[in-house]
Order: C-alpha cells, then sequence, then structure tokens
C-alpha cells in the first residue's frame, strides 16, 4: 500500500479483509484519502470512497462488520460462561506427573545424545507438548 500514489486506487474483495477493528480500517482508508488514493470494494456492494455515497456506505459497513465480529465474540464468551455453569471445563486436560510418555521423556532427555526433536518423535509428541511436560 505504501507504493499507492495519488489518482490510484485500492481495491480489496472484502472490507474484513483490509482492517483488524472498525478503527484501523478507518484509519486506513483515512490515510488514503489523505494521500489522494481512492478505495474500492467489490463484494460489499461495490464500495467506492472517492463519492460522498460511497464514503458513507463505507461507513455504514464499516460499522456493521464491526458489530458483527462483536456479536460473534459475545456469543463466544456467553457459551463459554454456559459450560462453565454445566461444570465443563475449557482447555487441555493436564498430563499427570505419572502418566508413561512424561516418565519417558524425563528418562530419554537425561540422555545428552538424544535431542528434542529425537524425543518427540519417538514418543509422538509435539514440542510445545514436550516442553509442557518438562
Amino acid at each position: 500500500m505504501t507504493e499507492l500514489q495519488a489518482g490510484d486506487t485500492l481495491v480489496i474483495w472484502r472490507l474484513d479483509r483490509l482492517g483488524r477493528s472498525l478503527k484501523h480500517l478507518i484509519e486506513i482508508v483515512e490515510d488514503l484519502k489523505g494521500r489522494g488514493v481512492g478505495f474500492r470494494s467489490i463484494s460489499d456492494g461495490g464500495i467506492d470512497t472517492t463519492t460522498a455515497s460511497g464514503e458513507m456506505v463505507f461507513n455504514i459497513f464499516a460499522t456493521l462488520a464491526q458489530f458483527e465480529r462483536r456479536l460473534i465474540q459475545e456469543r463466544t464468551q456467553a457459551g463459554l460462561k454456559a459450560a462453565r455453569s454445566r461444570g465443563k471445563k475449557g482447555g487441555r486436560p493436564k498430563i499427570s506427573a505419572n502418566d508413561p510418555k512424561v516418565q519417558m521423556a524425563k528418562k530419554m532427555s537425561k540422555n545428552l545424545s538424544i535431542s528434542v526433536g529425537e524425543i518427540c518423535r519417538a514418543l509422538k509428541i509435539s514440542r510445545a507438548t514436550y516442553y509442557r511436560l518438562n
């Protein structure tokens, strides 16, 4: 985007592909506008910020996109809260120190001639799991 010059137009497929949040999206479009660069979104009704009506439509769509993201966050939080109230716990199960893989990983890691990668392949575990075990 740094290559864009006055008179150019940035064309994207969808608004949500450009910015992480409404604020970020608006900052990007304002920066483009300040540099004389137009902005078009193809699938969001053909938004074109080089016109007054296109700019208004952009702001409405950006707000709706932010609203949709917030709804998803709220639903996710509500689902997690409901699961906790039913006694469900999130996350992966705890690994017991008595687990055979834990015991084997500890034994193997004492042997300095065996690499972490070799231990992980032998036990069919990821490096992250290996380091969590130790």
